[in-house]
């Protein structure tokens, strides 16, 4: 676990469908495209991924593509569900398929208690070999896990990460402060992530990369560098991509500016339903203006 690197930029990847099926020639693409721009790290079968709507089969093909063509980055692949049993499953399921670590989100629908939170989370951490990445998204989940849960799973051997998409900037400082020397912090929202890096964030889990990881790396390399007046260029560049990735619910806005760059279909699976006229056409004007078409 020492030797498994987290920080940086890691991209939370989308799920190509064509006709229904999953895309796999267009999502072993997409994987060469981010490792030929230097991405740190690459996360399938998380909510980006449509994962919830992937049968097994599915899961294990996504996940021995991005082994594959991972160029030796490591690979963490999304299990989380919202019961004990079903997040043992996934790990279970995917195990021996090329994930270096698991990003475990908080249980959602149930609203669990922290003390139930802290609970689950150290049963998933007991019942894997590998290590978990905590991932607190109230806004999806219906329930926000505190620092103070997070820092005591924190403490736990194989709970290497969290990934703290809540936008309370207090609770993520609190994080940062009293953190284990050795447990990474990444941001989960991409317009968060320059000011939690100047305040000691270790990267982020990007939704933005999938379309333009060349320059979401460079700007999380620019901060860790301490090249700051460049990194707030980028993220001046970057902010109307990472505003509008979520006009709609992603990945429904990253799926769009992919199909107008020609990567992928512009194919979701129900309940999710492609883009809007409006956000197509805003997420094309956005990648036109990256230079990007």
């Amino acid at each position: 676990m020492a030797n498994l690197n987290l920080k940086g930029c890691g991209t939370a990847l989308v799920t190509p469908f064509r006709n229904g099926m999953v895309d796999y020639d267009a999502f072993a693409a997409l994987v060469d495209r981010q490792v030929a721009a230097g991405i740190d790290f690459l996360v399938p079968l998380g909510t980006t991924g449509e994962t919830p709507c992937l049968s097994d089969d599915e899961k294990i093909e996504i996940l021995h593509i991005a082994r594959e063509h991972s160029g030796g980055r490591p690979v963490v692949a999304g299990v989380g569900t919202n019961s004990l049993s079903g997040t043992v499953a996934n790990m279970s399921l995917l195990a021996g398929h090329g994930a270096d670590a698991f990003l475990v989100v908080v249980p959602y629908y149930n609203k669990p208690p922290q003390e139930g939170m802290f609970q689950y989370f150290k049963a998933v951490a007991e019942a894997s070999a590998k290590p978990v990445i905590l991932y607190n998204v109230p806004g999806r989940t219906g329930a926000n896990m505190t620092a103070s849960t997070a820092l005591r799973l924190a403490e736990l051997d194989n709970i290497v990460a969290i990934k703290e998409a809540s936008s309370n900037r207090g609770q993520i400082m609190e994080i940062l402060q009293g953190r284990p020397e050795d447990f990474a912090v990444l941001s989960g929202n991409d317009d968060e992530t320059l000011d939690l890096m100047e305040n000691g964030a270790d990267g982020v889990i990007s939704v933005a990369s999938n379309i333009t990881p060349e320059l979401v790396r460079d700007m999380v390399h620019a901060v860790s560098d301490g090249r700051t007046s460049f990194a707030r260029e980028l993220h001046d560049t970057l902010m109307p991509l990472f505003r509008n990735c979520f006009v709609e619910s992603n990945p429904i806005p990253a799926k769009a500016a992919l199909a107008a760059m020609g990567l992928i279909s512009n194919e979701l699976r129900l309940p999710l339903v492609p883009a809007s006229d409006h956000a197509y056409a805003l997420m094309e004007e956005t990648v036109r203006g990256l230079g990007l078409i």
